[in-house]
């Protein structure tokens, strides 16, 4: 992804590829999404989700992979970075916009519809809580060791065995999902087992294979069109590797009762970059040094502190479990001031961390501001049914 750029003959090659590439990523999204869908009734949602968002994030672990394989720090910063600042600022304003089209196309006469989540969401969004205030401490000291890699990596096991206590969904809500997934959990016990591990199997490897000619192809559309390097890694190359979940995301968000899933589909992807994929860079940076080693960042703070700042924010906009159309808005005009004024990046922290700072104060006379914390505690006292 970060070698030599293409010539202008070999850019426009690789983005033909974009016919057959682009519709294999799209119906591999869709097959792994049904597999989450069927899954989410016999193991929590939030580990279904999980397990999706690993599959999902192939790309964007490839591509960072690719970099950090090649030393090159600041495209290293700017992709991880990028990534994560698109999955809030972008995806997450996109769900409450295709929710809310969808909303009105039904009928409702709600002006600014509200996202609701559900209580059990409220593990995923303080699952967002340790890595954020651990990144705190890999900022301050400038360096991402194997150390933190360590840390990481035990913080998103420990956020798995959490998210398997979760019950799973109650039967009842069987007719709200996709006719695929409801063919498969009438299936007999064996075979819906079998079934479910097909669809999750069929559509990561498709994932996987589909994934380096789908952003070799993008990445020669992107050059045809004359974007820049550096751009296309901090902005195009993200977007494109998280198409995954942004596909199964707004699918969910046009399904009924589903847009809480679609938010908790990207707050998963989050977490799992935040954690797996940030620990990955150190790793994959000492092999590629032949000695362990740890990735200089300290010149790249503002950048890291303006995508903690985001995150923050979003972790705690959702708190109250739900997601309102000035959030939305607010969180897409902040991503698209720093994506047109990249050197607005100071600029951006300040209003980041304004925000963030009125949000959390306003829970001293907004009861539910933080209702999630409250929540999260009471969600192991639901017994478990078998599966």
């Amino acid at each position: 992804m970060t070698g030599s750029p293409l010539v202008p003959e070999d850019a426009q090659r690789t983005a033909v590829q974009a016919i057959w590439t682009f519709p294999s990523i799209l119906a591999s999204a869709f097959v792994v999404a049904w597999g989450a869908e069927a899954a989410q009734f016999y193991v929590s949602q939030g580990l279904a989700l999980a397990l999706l968002a690993w599959l999902q994030t192939l790309p964007e672990f490839a591509v960072e992979a690719v970099i950090a394989w090649e030393q090159d720090v600041p495209l290293m910063t700017a992709n991880f970075t990028g990534a994560l600042r698109l999955l809030t600022g972008v995806g997450w304003p996109m769900i409450w916009t295709v929710f809310a089209i969808t909303s009105w196309q039904r009928g409702s006469r709600e002006r600014l519809p509200v996202i609701q989540l559900d209580h059990e969401h409220s593990a995923e969004i303080v699952g967002l809580v340790p890595p954020l205030l651990y990144f705190v401490w890999i900022i301050h000291k400038g360096t991402l060791g194997l150390v933190d890699a360590g840390v990481l990596i035990a913080l998103y096991l420990a956020y798995l065995v959490l998210l398997n206590r979760l019950p799973p969904k109650d039967h009842e809500e069987v007719e709200d999902v996709a006719l695929v997934a409801r063919a498969v959990i009438r299936m007999p016990p064996l075979r819906r087992k079998l079934a479910i591990a097909g669809l999750f199997l069929l559509g990561g490897v498709a994932l996987y294979l589909v994934a380096a000619p789908f952003l070799e192809s993008m990445k020669g559309l992107a050059v045809a069109l004359g974007v820049a390097p550096f751009v296309f890694v901090q902005w195009v190359a993200p977007f494109l590797s998280e198409f995954p979940e942004k596909t199964s995301a707004f699918y969910w968000a046009r399904s009924r009762g589903k847009a809480g899933m679609a938010l908790m589909n990207m707050v998963s992807s989050n977490i799992n970059q935040w954690t797996v994929l940030a620990a990955m860079i150190p790793i994959v940076y000492s092999f590629s040094l032949g000695h362990p080693a740890a990735v200089d960042i300290g010149s790249h703070r503002v950048e890291l502190i303006l995508t903690l700042l985001q995150s923050m924010l979003g972790m705690v906009l959702l708190a109250n479990l739900r997601f309102e159309a000035y959030e939305a808005v607010g969180l897409f005009v902040l991503w698209f001031a720093q994506f047109v004024r990249p050197d607005w990046r100071e600029e951006a922290c300040f209003f980041y961390g304004i925000w963030l700072a009125i949000e959390v104060a306003s829970a001293t006379w907004r009861a539910d501001r933080l209702h999630a914390f409250r929540v999260f505690p009471t969600l192991w006292k639901t017994p478990r049914r078998a599966r």
